[in-house]
């Protein structure tokens, strides 16, 4: 309880907080015990927890209808989660997860932020390159044979590359296997390395654009309303796959569209791919992220978005502006994380399970396998060390780059830089264009220096050296004035010489060239402290297996898992959320606040012919499902496996579920079904995609 005392009042024991969704008013720490579902519900389908659901919700879901869920949904890209929702290769996932790619093929007088994109007919339906969608085909343990190869190294490091050797060997045994071949294999990692599978994914990279909200629609509220809940948000993308024949793909395995789907207290499912989270992580590891690596991230993504929005009130940007939503929905998911870490009563909550798994890890397998969790803190001591310069160091600005590559280049000797790592280096150096705005480079140097003097402290002796009493400003206006590294010329000139290039009279490569030893001194040390961790967290995965089984669901990987839940209201703020929305509140809040505000709506909004029977309809909805970044996309299905909604945020109480999920708290938020419904018939003027998903 010492720690805890600086930030508040303690007295007998107990800790006297303020109220907050996570936090209790008053509790003692030395009694709080785990939750059943702490360690979350992203079930995986190779040990889906049909008992479990049977028991709960009164359904047992056959092996048939856990395939048809499985092969209906997708992978979209590497960044989010889709799904099939028609037989014709239909693809239904989020705005946020779109509009990136989809302005790829906006021609000239086109302008899909303002207006949107509908595809009249097939043949307008466009194709963006580079994009795919991967859909789950095979699946198969590889567990024993994996950690049989990891049991044979005698340390930590030597166990690590034990099991990528063995990755690699799977992977080309498996690629000319039958039944695998032609299909993107990946090895996947469960319970830290408890559980290992191999997954072979269907390709399809064929994708075109059907049709996409405005931004004004597919982020009604802006950051404002990101992370909150009661939303009013058309959030939704259509796509549709073709086969190679140039067709629209002809899939037996979709979510049939029900628009009346949602029941309060109905149970749902999303099925997708959250991509990561640290539920399994011991005490010591959420020390770590509170006082080192959460922070230091925070600064840097804060400091890069004051940046650009600065730049783009001139600029007027869209690749920039959907920068600028990325960082900013960042922020405030790690700034969420933060504050779970901060936490008292969540520490308490996870605390309360180490000391369970410890207990039960003693009795089961004797008392001199507790020393996995004093390694673990040990090596997170060590990270504490070398971790603030890596973080520090890892620059945004132009100048700053360009000169740690040219210092590494120029001393590629001793720095230990390989020939393959050079030519990247120097392909880095000659292909780096001039900034595109002077005053941004400047903003970006000034934020690349306030970062050092914040993460490893002014009174770092290296910090007292290099910047020599100079404020970031002084050094952020002499770099941008006068560094030659913009000058292509200038760069190749010093290549072409060699030698030393740390000795260079040039500002930036002053300022960066003192702080190379710490820099490489820290990368070189985090790959074996790494190594170190994984090892440790794979022999502690290995007990937690043995002891929990697949009662507990693997952290998240991005591979695709199954949440259960219930549509479920709350209570927030001292008053109620419902668990739905409607039109209404869309067009209540744009009466509020007015057409100069991040709820204004486009013209045609304005003017739809707004009955009450459209108004009432359902627009979003919340759910007590467990989801994560990464689920972005997934579909919210029934019992029946039918497409009831598509998720795209969770409630401002959901950010701590990185490290806990919390069902009281938690709510994952959806478009409901009937909403994107109606929007295709009564303002999208959309038949073709409306009848659809009607089956017509």
């Amino acid at each position: 309880m010492k720690k805890l005392c600086k930030l508040f009042l303690c007295l007998a024991g107990f800790v006297i907080l303020n109220l907050s969704a996570n936090a209790q008013a008053v509790f003692n720490a030395d009694t709080v015990k785990a939750g059943t579902f702490d360690n979350g519900k992203m079930w995986t389908f190779d040990f889906p927890p049909v008992d479990y659901w049977e028991k709960t919700y009164g359904f047992k879901p056959s092996q048939q209808w856990l395939d048809n869920v499985r092969l209906s949904a997708l992978r979209f890209a590497s960044w989010c989660s889709a799904s099939f929702v028609s037989p014709n290769g239909l693809v239904m996932t989020n705005h946020h997860c779109s509009r990136d790619v989809a302005t790829k093929v906006q021609k000239a007088a086109e302008n899909f932020t303002e207006n949107g994109f509908i595809a009249a007919k097939l043949t307008d339906e466009r194709q963006v390159d580079d994009l795919f969608v991967d859909q789950l085909i095979k699946m198969e343990d590889i567990t024993t044979r994996v950690q049989q190869a990891m049991d044979q190294g005698q340390t930590d490091p030597e166990q690590a590359q034990r099991r990528e050797g063995e990755f690699a060997a799977i992977k080309k045994e498996y690629a000319n296997k039958e039944g695998w071949k032609g299909l993107e294999i990946q090895t996947v990692t469960f319970y830290n390395g408890g559980r290992y599978s191999l997954y072979g994914f269907k390709r399809y990279k064929d994708v075109r654009l059907v049709l996409m909200p405005e931004l004004q629609l597919g982020y009604y509220g802006g950051d404002n309303d990101n992370f909150t809940y009661p939303r009013y948000c058309l959030d939704f993308t259509f796509w549709r796959v073709y086969d190679d024949n140039g067709q629209p793909l002809k899939t037996a395995n979709f979510f049939k569209f029900n628009p009346n789907g949602v029941k309060e207290g109905e149970p749902t499912f999303v099925v997708g791919n959250p991509g990561r989270t640290s539920r399994q992580w011991t005490v010591a590891d959420l020390e770590y992220s509170r006082d080192i690596s959460i922070p230091g991230q925070l600064l840097g993504f804060r400091n890069n978005s004051a940046a650009l929005k600065k730049y783009n009130e001139t600029a007027k940007s869209d690749s920039i502006l959907n920068e600028i939503f990325g960082l900013e929905n960042t922020i405030k998911a790690r700034a969420g994380a933060l504050e779970a870490v901060q936490d008292p009563y969540i520490i308490a909550r996870r605390r309360a399970f180490e000391n369970q798994f410890k207990s039960a890890a003693s009795a089961k397998f004797g008392s001199d396998k507790l020393a996995v969790w004093s390694n673990i803190e040990a090596t997170r001591a060590e990270f504490r060390k070398v971790a603030p310069a890596a973080i520090a160091l890892q620059f945004a600005s132009e100048g700053l780059q360009l000169a740690q590559n040219l210092i590494l280049l120029g001393d590629a000797q001793r720095f230990g830089i390989q020939p393959p790592m050079m030519d990247r280096l120097k392909k880095a150096v000659m292909e780096a264009q001039k900034p595109v705005s002077n005053a941004l480079e400047q903003d970006l140097l000034r934020a690349d220096i306030t970062e050092i003097l914040t993460i490893m402290g002014a009174e770092d002796p290296v910090v007292k050296q290099q910047l020599a009493g100079r404020t970031a400003d002084q050094w952020a206006a002499d770099i941008a004035s006068n560094s030659k590294l913009y000058d292509p010329v200038f760069r190749a000139d010093l290549i072409q010489k060699g030698g030393n290039i740390g000795q260079t009279n040039d500002p930036a490569i002053q300022l960066v060239a003192g702080f190379m030893p710490s820099f490489l001194a820290a990368n070189q040390k985090l790959p074996q402290l790494n190594a170190a961790l994984t090892a440790q967290r794979s022999r502690l995965a290995r007990m937690m297996y043995d002891i929990y089984g697949t009662t507990i669901p693997p952290d998240a990987t991005f591979s695709l898992r199954i949440s259960d839940g219930l549509v479920k209201g709350y209570d927030y703020n001292g008053t109620k959320a419902p668990a739905m929305t409607n039109f209404y509140g869309l067009y209540e809040l744009n009466n509020s606040f007015g057409q100069n505000s991040e709820w204004k709506l486009p013209a045609r909004w304005l003017a739809a012919k707004q009955t009450p029977e459209f108004l009432k309809t359902p627009l979003n909805f919340v759910s007590t499902n467990d989801i994560i970044g990464g689920n972005s996309g997934s579909p919210m299905i029934n019992k029946n496996g039918e497409a009831i909604g598509l998720i795209f945020d969770g409630n401002i109480e959901s950010l701590s579920g990185d490290y806990i999920y919390l069902p009281e708290f938690n709510r994952t938020v959806s478009v409901h079904a009937g909403g994107i419904m109606a929007a295709l018939k009564h303002v999208y003027k959309a038949k073709r995609i409306a009848a659809e998903l009607e089956g017509k």
